[in-house]
């Protein structure tokens, strides 16, 4: 579940209908980088072979039922037309992001279930993997946003599986994240206290008690 600090005082609903934003960073993403079908030209219109005077003496010029003009003047309507109907230059990831997240300058989010594939504390003992579609999301909120992570862990083994997952997928180095903004507590409430002390524009998660709680606290 996600929701927004400042759209907590408008209408509760609004809270259900960002629920999925950062999966659907990632579709839109891919739907508008799939490439555009390609556009018909329309044939250009042909002067029509009747025994008219005044078409057959000048081959370039066409009899339209307005009037007679010019073969410039077809000219311009079909390039007018090819204008049209040429491919609409396609958002890049970056503009999405901003746009899904309304230009929010402070973003708070979970590990588990969104950043990494694991999706309970039990789990990290053993491993963390991060996963690869969110790569490209993250890098571009960390450009302009004040990005932190967090998560609910059972030991410091399970810390050191995290840091090492991100390390590896490069999240500290291209991604601009720091790792002191990669926070973890030993409860759910822990995380719900984060969110509280950095005030952010939005905090991503995937517990409704959490979401439940910050509601009630932003309310």
């Amino acid at each position: 579940m996600i929701l927004t600090t400042s759209l907590l005082h408008q209408d509760p609903r609004s809270v259900g209908a960002i629920a999925g934003l950062a999966v659907a960073i990632i579709f839109t993403y891919r739907f508008t980088r799939s490439p555009a079908p390609p556009t018909r030209r329309q044939p250009k219109r042909q002067a029509p072979t009747t025994s008219s005077t005044a078409i057959s003496t000048q081959s370039n010029i066409t009899l339209m039922p307005s009037g007679v003009y010019s073969s410039s003047e077809d000219l311009r309507a079909q390039n007018t037309f090819d204008e049209f109907f040429q491919p609409v230059k396609q958002p890049t990831l970056g503009q999405i992001v901003r746009q899904k997240l309304n230009e929010g300058r402070k973003v708070t989010c979970r590990l588990l279930g969104v950043i990494l594939e694991e999706s309970s504390p039990e789990e990290l003992q053993t491993k963390a993997t991060v996963r690869p579609s969110v790569l490209d999301v993250l890098v571009e909120i960390t450009k302009f946003c004040d990005l932190y992570l967090m998560e609910t862990v059972i030991d410091d083994e399970s810390e050191k599986n995290v840091l090492l997952a991100l390390e590896n997928a490069g999240i500290f180095t291209s991604g601009g994240l720091v790792k002191d903004k990669v926070l973890f507590c030993s409860t759910e409430n822990g995380r719900t206290s984060f969110v509280r002390q950095l005030e952010p524009d939005w905090h991503i998660d995937t517990n409704p008690e959490i979401v439940s709680q910050l509601a009630v606290l932003f309310d």
